[in-house]
């Protein structure tokens, strides 16, 4: 991932809050962003009925979607928050959206007086994994190791190993 610390949005996109339309679109691409990976089911449409206002979407000058982060304040542990899905369009990686997409959320998770954010992927996604680390997520410590990583088994439900990161702001 280039340019950690953009600052600016290249010319010619916008970002914006999410909103619960945006839902469809994005459940639309996600099996072409992520290689035919199906994660349609991680994003049920309550995450943009409820989190729209923590949660971000960047599109091109005709509307379309072209980076997303849906991301909430937590209500149980009210100094973090969490960077749930963030996905970019495969021709626009590289320019520093999702980096622009996760300095954004952490602008708002300031705002609203958090200092920790967590975070998790696949241990198999080592895109992802790179670029948590990049924009400066620690690794928390598993119960497991994958691929030369730290990971939690059985996560969400038996054989679902996650790399959990957490992130001091």
């Amino acid at each position: 991932m280039k340019n950690t610390e953009k600052s600016e949005l290249p010319d010619g996109v916008s970002i914006r809050y999410s909103e619960p339309s945006d839902h469809p679109r994005i459940i639309k691409v996600m099996k072409d962003w992520w290689d035919g990976r199906d994660l349609t089911s991680m994003l049920p449409r309550l995450f943009l009925e409820h989190f729209f206002n923590t949660s971000l979407v960047i599109e091109d000058r005709t509307n379309e979607l072209i980076a997303f982060l849906i991301g909430f304040l937590s209500q149980s542990q009210t100094n973090e928050c969490y960077i749930h899905f963030a996905g970019v369009h495969p021709k626009y990686r590289g320019l520093g959206l999702g980096a622009y997409l996760y300095h954004r959320f952490f602008q708002i998770s300031k705002e609203n007086n958090r200092a920790m954010v967590r975070a998790c992927t696949s241990p198999v996604n080592k895109g992802s994994i790179e670029f948590h680390k990049k924009m400066g997520f620690q690794i928390e410590p598993g119960n497991g190791q994958l691929f030369d990583v730290s990971v939690t088994l059985d996560y969400n439900y038996p054989d679902d190993p996650k790399v959990l990161f957490v992130k001091i702001l």
